[in-house]
């Protein structure tokens, strides 16, 4: 086939996704703009918005302290079955969300351990606290998966050099492995707040959908679905979308090419 001749047909295509992306997300924006002053003014949605940023940020908090150490663990450490922990790990990245609720559903909700946690007064079913944990379970995995290969493409030569000059190994992470990575980091924090502040099929299964306590964002657009409330549908829906366009500029501005650099997201 002429080269000139797939030249064209790609720009073309490349185009029509453009143009069906901006279609879809244009038209919320141009149904919901108008309604947002008056719904940002009501009760219910300034409850959902402010326990959607409170929850993504505090599951954010959470996936970094984690997976920066079993990222560390993984890249550096030489255990035996360390392939089949990295992908026992990623289980979760596979799953439909709903299917990860269903998961923590049952383990918080069903068994000893689950009734144990809540006679010590953890309890996660149709509570906030489900509302973080169903966050984290879902993104953790992927956060691993950036800094994992953040960390694997710095050359650990380098640690050894610093602990040489009187560094321990944390000294040696924070002073030169995690200036280095920071980059993945700041990329990959970003994208699991949005993803976390955006998360419903887990939160849903197990926080459930209670108005004015496990209300975040996108169950206050299943409620308001489910109520025929389309205005305030479109309004939650296009606070979403600006939120993701937002954080995906501060994601380009960061000078960070995620999607090339770790393959496999």
């Amino acid at each position: 086939m002429d080269a000139k001749l797939i030249k064209v047909g790609n720009v073309l295509i490349t185009c029509l996704l453009v143009l069906f992306i901006l279609a879809a997300v244009g038209n919320v924006l141009i149904r919901g703009l108008p309604h947002m002053p008056a719904y940002l003014k009501t009760s219910e949605l300034v409850f959902a918005i402010k326990l959607s940023l409170f929850t993504s940020l505090v599951s954010t908090a959470a996936c970094l302290l984690v997976a920066m150490a079993v990222a560390y663990t993984l890249a550096r450490y030489s255990l035996p079955g360390r392939g089949l922990v990295a992908s026992l790990i990623r289980i979760p990245l596979n799953m439909p969300p709903v299917v990860s609720g269903v998961c923590l559903l049952l383990l918080f909700g069903t068994t000893t351990f689950g009734e144990t946690l809540s006679r010590m007064g953890l309890r996660f079913v149709f509570t906030v606290p489900g509302i973080i944990l169903a966050q984290f379970f879902v993104n953790v995995p992927s956060l691993i998966t950036v800094l994992k290969a953040a960390i694997e493409n710095v050359d650990v030569r380098l640690e050894y050099v610093a602990r040489t000059l009187g560094c321990t190994p944390a000294q040696a992470f924070f002073r030169v492995t995690l200036p280095l990575i920071r980059n993945n980091v700041l990329a990959g924090l970003i994208l699991t707040w949005g993803k976390a502040l955006g998360e419903f099929g887990a939160v849903l299964m197990l926080a459930g959908a209670i108005r004015f306590k496990t209300e975040t964002l996108p169950i206050s657009l299943y409620l308001n679905m489910a109520t025929g409330d389309m205005n305030a549908l479109m309004a939650s829906a296009s606070i979403l979308i600006l939120i993701a366009v937002i954080s995906l500029v501060v994601f380009e501005r960061a000078g960070v090419k995620f999607y090339e650099r770790v393959p496999g997201l």
